[in-house]
């Protein structure tokens, strides 16, 4: 008789219910030792409540947890841990003033008070050439790329002994040639015996990394554990949003017009007071979509920030013709601008304001919505409806309020919002990030539909692929410089573009 195979992760029947939601019903997980096991799904489908349960994070209301063959309860992440489970998380936990050794050593039980830091330096450097995980213990983690820290999350799971990883988004801040090392190293370690579970959007990555994959839709299974050779990104995508998805939006020819944004010399400093941009200079024209390209963090956000009227600069920004730097934001409303921030739910809406509520908050003081002392709420109300229905909100109605939407759906009023007064100028920032493959589509047909209206946009986005299909031209910043300007999106090469990102080249 043949023997069975012991399992890494073995989640049997977990069902996960929070109030008036069933987060995961019935769900089944297999990791077999040294695989990579993709879990796909779109936002809200139940990927995070599930890989909580496993980390600790969460309890199941029923079901079982099996590792390595033995069933456990987890009651704590200190219980995930100690059973040889590490979470890589999207956003870094990390202590910035603090070194890459003292960072894995943090929360570290058995260190002592007293620490022989040349000792752990050098078992650290030892586990790091182990794994291809070169990065300098010394090394403190502000000085360190988004690509090194990756590393650094990496490291502290390997220190402390997990043979199973769960990577949560793990490509979603790095440049191309930072992913194809993440590639290599993750692919290096299932040979050394550890096993993955890879959480991402990117179905291309997926594709080329995972072994087999899980596909959860509303919270339920829609694939269990099929082999990855008999997927493509069709049949993925078919099953996250259960109909079929277009992957390559197609873009009408235009000649683009005037310049409505001309932005010369411009210069600021983040919240910390560190520059931020450096005499950044760039131009948008009428009907043309130019992309911002860059790792996360370069200087992106403010120069969305210094074009809205957000943050103070230095040089001169210009709106059809009129200075709008160092101005109040509405100067920057009257000439037409409209803005879809990088943070939907502080910046860009009022979570406890209703739909209609938030449709109104650029236009409130002109009519037909108000008169500069009050508001004609009916009006206001009969516009949210119709915006509701051509954008395809999805909530019971326009008293629902914003903070009880989803990822996409709260897009879309933003969306809605920021189009309905025919702008002459977009800043649209992650645009995207975030939400789920069949949203994605929708949000890029209305970005080319006012491309196609005249409208100028400034697309940054952190998603290469998206940047490519949407831009009429590209731009690469990097440490708030633009590093260059690509004219021909079309036949641009993905590695030139990745060395401008990390500061390599310049053009």
């Amino acid at each position: 008789m043949e023997k069975k195979e012991t399992l890494a992760i073995d989640m049997r029947n977990i069902t996960i219910r929070f109030p008036g939601v069933l987060a995961n019903d019935n769900v089944n997980l297999t990791l077999k030792k040294g695989e990579i096991h993709a879990l796909l799904g779109e936002n809200g489908a139940g990927k995070s409540t599930l890989m909580n349960c496993l980390a600790g994070i969460n309890r199941p209301n029923s079901g079982e947890i099996w590792v390595e063959g033995k069933q456990y309860n987890f009651s704590s992440p200190k219980d995930s841990i100690k059973a040889g489970i590490g979470m890589v998380h999207q956003h870094f936990m990390l202590v910035p003033t603090q070194t890459v050794a003292e960072n894995i050593l943090l929360g570290l039980d058995g260190v002592g008070f007293f620490m022989n830091m040349k000792k752990f330096e050098q078992e650290i450097r030892e586990l790091a050439d182990q794994y291809s995980l070169h990065v300098d213990p010394e090394a403190y983690i502000w000085q360190l790329s988004v690509g090194e820290q990756q590393r650094v999350e990496i490291l502290k799971m390997l220190y402390r002994g997990a043979n199973i990883l769960i990577m949560d988004e793990p490509t979603a801040v790095l440049a191309p040639q930072e992913i194809e090392g993440l590639m290599e190293t993750l692919r290096a370690m299932t040979k050394r015996g550890k096993s993955i579970i890879f959480i991402s959007h990117k179905l291309n990555e997926v594709k080329s990394i995972a072994d087999r994959v899980t596909v959860l839709r509303k919270g339920k299974m829609s694939a269990e554990g099929l082999p990855m050779d008999d997927m493509d990104r069709k049949k993925l995508a078919q099953l996250m949003v259960g109909r079929n998805v277009i992957f390559m939006i197609s873009k009408d020819e235009k000649e683009p017009g005037e310049i409505v944004l001309q932005v010369d010399g411009v210069s600021a400093t983040n919240k910390r007071g560190v520059p931020a941009l450096r005499n950044i200079s760039l131009n948008v024209r009428a009907g043309e979509i130019l992309g911002i390209a860059g790792v996360s963090g370069n200087g992106q956000s403010e120069l969305a920030e210094v074009i809205t009227g957000l943050r103070d600069c230095t040089g001169s920004i210009q709106v059809n013709g009129v200075e709008v730097a160092n101005q109040p934001p509405l100067t920057a409303i009257q000439q037409g601008v409209s803005h879809v921030p990088e943070d939907r739910n502080k910046v860009g809406s009022s979570p406890n304001l209703s739909i209609t509520e938030n449709t109104i908050l650029k236009d409130y003081r002109d009519d037909p919505i108000g008169d500069g002392w009050k508001i004609n709420f009916e009006k206001a109300t009969t516009r949210a409806e119709k915006l509701k229905e051509s954008y395809d909100i999805l909530a019971p109605n326009v008293e629902t309020m914003a903070r009880k939407l989803s990822g996409g759906n709260l897009q879309k009023v933003i969306l809605a919002r920021e189009i309905t007064n025919q702008p002459k100028l977009m800043i649209a920032v992650q645009p995207t990030r975030g939400l789920d493959i069949g949203a994605i589509e929708s949000i890029q047909r209305l970005l080319l539909e006012q491309r196609q209206n005249g409208t100028a946009i400034l697309l940054i986005s952190e998603e290469l692929d998206e940047l490519m299909s949407l831009s009429d031209r590209l731009s690469v910043i990097h440490d708030g410089k633009i590093m260059g300007t690509i004219e021909d999106t079309e036949n641009a090469s993905i590695e030139e573009i990745g060395l401008m990102m990390t500061g390599e080249i310049s053009k």
